[in-house]
């Protein structure tokens, strides 16, 4: 059964940044195939795994809906965008790699909203997520993706806190929109970003009503990665930065199928 997991959290906390390191300790536990999509048009993600679409030859989803409705001269009309999407997402939209695959929504340089990329991605992951063990999803700072639903259901939200209110407050409603769109969630998380102070992990838990796993440490190795473009995946494994999410994973339930048959 597939799982399908998010991040989500306002703009700069490490959303990212926790995807990536998440999608280096699944392989590690050998728990793949992984299914990685990049639902933030900031579009970080791909640098910190490793892919660059353009090089790779693919599109984003974006640039597909451009091409497909706009520059084709095509219509939305009786036909639901992810129909007509379907067969150019695969063909043009999906990198795929030894250990993962990857999928862009991508930057939209012309005028108007995310809805027509939004549904095509929410029909991509519906008809390929049977195909995989997990769907990663680094979401974007607002939470308009969770009122066009891109998934009807999330196994588990890890919600990446920064030390301010309005951090609180993104939990709050992003909790108060997936319960009135009617999105099936497992659990919500929560995640202190590396500036985030850990004796504020307790207080986050009894106001938010959702299990603190930790803080996200610092690694100076982890911010030279980043400013070099070079992906985390590589980080060695005794960072500091990938021994706190594979802790926080643990104790989430994160662990291989060996050691659920043989703990310890």
């Amino acid at each position: 059964m597939v799982k399908i997991i998010a991040s989500m959290g306002r703009g700069g906390v490490g959303k990212s940044s926790f995807i990536a390191l998440m999608t280096k300790y699944l392989i590690e536990i050998d728990e793949t195939p992984i299914l990685l999509v990049d639902a933030d048009p900031d579009q970080s993600l791909g640098d910190m795994v490793g892919v660059d679409l353009e090089e790779a030859g693919k599109k984003t989803i974006t640039d597909l809906v451009e091409e497909v409705f706009f520059k084709a001269g095509g219509t939305l009309a009786g036909m639901a965008p992810s129909e007509r999407m379907e067969n150019a997402i695969w063909e043009e939209g999906l990198y795929e790699g030894e250990h993962f695959d990857f999928m862009a929504i991508g930057t939209k340089y012309t005028e108007g909203c995310y809805c027509t990329p939004d549904a095509a991605l929410k029909g991509a992951i519906e008809r390929v997520a049977k195909n995989y063990k997990y769907v990663l999803i680094d979401s974007p700072a607002g939470l308009e993706q969770l009122n066009r639903r891109i998934s009807s259901q999330f196994d588990d939200v890890f919600e990446i806190l920064d030390p301010s209110k309005k951090a609180f407050q993104h939990v709050r409603r992003a909790y108060r929109v997936i319960s009135e769109v009617g999105i099936e969630l497992g659990n919500l998380y929560l995640v202190g970003g590396y500036e985030f102070p850990e004796e504020l992990g307790p207080v986050a838990e009894r106001e938010l009503g959702f299990r603190y796993l930790g803080k996200i440490a610092y690694d100076r190795t982890l911010r030279k990665f980043v400013l070099e473009g070079k992906p985390l995946l590589e980080l060695p494994d005794d960072s500091p930065a990938y021994r706190s999410v594979k802790a926080m994973l643990e104790k989430a339930g994160y662990v291989s199928f060996k050691e659920l048959l043989f703990p310890g």
